[in-house]
């Protein structure tokens, strides 16, 4: 079934790749300059983490707000991005799907890019780290935030729960975590052929 199911999404990643429009594209602002961290990795150790606890967001807006930027930024980088169909399968299809769950909960409009939603909330924790809970407010403007304003600054210091995305954030962790143990114990993949044999491909990784 697994096997199907990544079939299925190369079919769907070369239906993208014979498009004429150039695929979106998204950057963190933390990471601007940084080539030795990668940019994916930690948002989905961070996100899953902040995710499945979800008490530490309680009345801290600015964490909430470097959440949703990393799965903004993971819904393009991971649908768009060459290498997640292999290393992340499974991830590349969960976490784009769970977009609409997080947009609805914060109120951010659903036709959106994700570096704009990305800038804004780059905004709004710069005014938090000033101590300026109104220029916070401010920088969530309408219609990219609805309704906006002080009301969405309140939404993201009391999140609610994000079941879907809390899943699809685990599951691309745990593809992470298994790529990690199989290139430290250097085992690779088992290629099952024909007659039910298997070949085990010593030494194989793939580029993380």
């Amino acid at each position: 079934m697994r096997r199907d199911r990544r079939v299925f999404l190369a079919g769907l990643i070369g239906l993208g790749a014979c498009s004429g429009t150039p695929p979106e594209v998204a950057r963190l602002p933390e990471f601007r300059g940084f080539l030795s961290i990668d940019p994916v990795r930690y948002s989905i150790e961070q996100g899953a983490d902040m995710l499945t606890h979800p008490g530490r967001l309680t009345g801290q807006p600015w964490e909430t707000a470097r959440l949703v930027q990393a799965l903004e930024f993971l819904a393009i980088e991971l649908r768009n991005g060459p290498r997640w169909n292999v290393i992340l399968p499974m991830g590349q299809l969960a976490v784009p799907a769970a977009r609409r769950e997080w947009r609805d909960a914060f109120g951010i409009a659903a036709d959106a890019r994700a570096q704009d939603v990305i800038d804004s909330l780059t905004e709004l924790r710069s005014a938090l780290a000033a101590r300026s809970p109104a220029g916070a407010a401010a920088a969530l403007r309408p219609p990219l935030f609805t309704p906006g304003g002080q009301e969405t600054l309140n939404r993201l210091g009391d999140p609610p729960a994000l079941p879907r995305t809390t899943r699809a954030m685990l599951d691309a962790r745990y593809e992470l975590t298994s790529q990690s143990f199989e290139r430290r114990s250097g085992h690779g993949f088992i290629v099952r052929l024909a007659h039910g044999e298997s070949i085990l491909k010593r030494g194989f990784s793939l580029p993380g």
